[in-house]
């Protein structure tokens, strides 16, 4: 018997076999997120985003808690204590139906409740998480600025002491969930440096007004933070972290999950791609069956399993304690990028047929020019890796 009879066969959706690198337990994660997605998300996802908004947000972030995917990777307070490489899983699923929801569990749970279970007192974390959790209550996290992105050290909200009290002004930008979170975590600057608040949405002075005309996260829920004089008592203010070191960490957690999601979105368009190939007839022929299609979609596959692939190796560092940020830069940067040259090659696969929402190709591609720049443009990534690469700092 030869040994290549011995071998599994080749499965076009696993190219790499790295299927074989996860545990059951995994793949049963995998598959509920799957199926949730496939059954809450894909059959109303184009006209939620042709619509631009996102219908039934809070019934979807119960849900969403129920499945435990918010908090995923945090342990206790009803979070689910998953692995880091079980949250990717998670993550890459959501994003393949729309980057919109992988959006919403990523800033709940990577940012507004990695901030208050690793930053916040005990009581925060009792008042808030569990919630959380359950998708009972929505967070969003208020770091960017209008006029200060990839510089949040120079943020101008500020936080003033008045007796016991903390008194915030200032304006946040591009927040997802922000008019429908219960709690936001706001970073501004004070006079011990920056600290992190926690600030109930219903506070007076703080509003959320819904920003429109986005041609991009369509189904999503983005808005700005206004703090006109909102007074907190002292235990607003999350007492483990002063510094930009508090938010920059948040934001190395989020970017994890969206090493994972952009290849959810670039899988999401591959499989598309593929399958209309087999059935798209040119010349008296399936279009699948020409060599300049085939070396698209062979060019297509390897980017895609090789960025899995890389997500993966992330995963298990992240899990083994050894992951640093440079290394998340580094699939941050890769990733994105690939997932958006996947998506526009799909596009030339479709035609003019990949502009239609009856195909997923054009939202995911459309959607992903945000991911790539939010949690850390392509040139911020590039200079993270090379003042890692040559110990010399571009930045300033």
């Amino acid at each position: 018997m030869s040994a290549s009879s011995t071998l599994p066969p080749f499965d076009p959706a696993d190219p790499l076999g790295i299927d074989d690198l996860l545990e059951p337990e995994d793949l049963a994660i995998r598959d509920t997120v799957r199926s949730w997605a496939a059954d809450r998300v894909l059959p109303r996802i184009a006209d939620w985003y042709e619509r631009g908004e996102l219908p039934g947000i809070r019934e979807l972030a119960r849900e969403l808690g129920a499945v435990g995917a918010l908090g995923m990777s945090l342990s206790g307070y009803g979070c689910a204590g998953a692995s880091a490489v079980q949250y990717g899983l998670a993550c890459l699923e959501l994003e393949a139906a729309d980057s919109g929801i992988r959006s919403l569990v990523s800033v709940q749970g990577s940012l507004a409740m990695y901030a208050l279970h690793r930053f916040g007192s005990e009581e925060q974390k009792q008042t808030w998480l569990p919630g959380m959790a359950a998708g009972e209550i929505i967070g969003c996290f208020g770091l960017t600025e209008p006029d200060h992105g990839s510089d949040p050290a120079g943020m101008r909200t500020h936080a003033k002491r008045d007796g016991s009290d903390w008194v915030l002004n200032g304006r946040k930008m591009w927040i997802t969930n922000g008019s429908v979170a219960g709690v936001a975590v706001v970073w501004a600057q004070s006079d011990e440096g920056i600290r992190g608040f926690v600030v109930p949405t219903d506070a007076p002075g703080f509003s959320a007004p819904e920003i429109k005309h986005k041609w991009s996260l369509r189904a999503s829920v983005t808005s700005e933070l206004v703090l006109d004089d909102v007074r907190l008592p002292a235990d607003a203010v999350l007492p483990e972290v002063t510094g930009l070191r508090g938010p920059l960490s948040c934001l190395s957690h989020a970017r994890y999950g969206i090493v994972w999601g952009a290849m959810g979105a670039a899988r999401s368009c591959f499989e598309t791609a593929v399958a209309y190939a087999k059935t798209r007839e040119q010349f008296g022929r399936p279009i699948g069956g020409f060599q300049l299609t085939q070396a698209k979609l062979a060019d297509m596959a390897v980017e895609l399993h090789k960025g899995i692939l890389l997500a993966h190796h992330l995963g298990r560092r992240m899990d083994a304690g050894r992951l640093r940020p440079e290394q998340v830069s580094f699939g941050k940067l890769n990733n994105v990028r690939e997932a958006i040259e996947i998506c526009r090659t799909a596009r030339t696969i479709l035609g003019a047929n990949g502009i239609s929402l009856e195909y997923p190709v054009m939202r995911h591609a459309t959607n992903l020019e945000s991911v790539l720049t939010y949690e850390g443009t392509v040139e911020m990534h590039q200079l993270v890796l090379g003042k890692a690469l040559t110990g010399l700092d571009a930045f300033r």
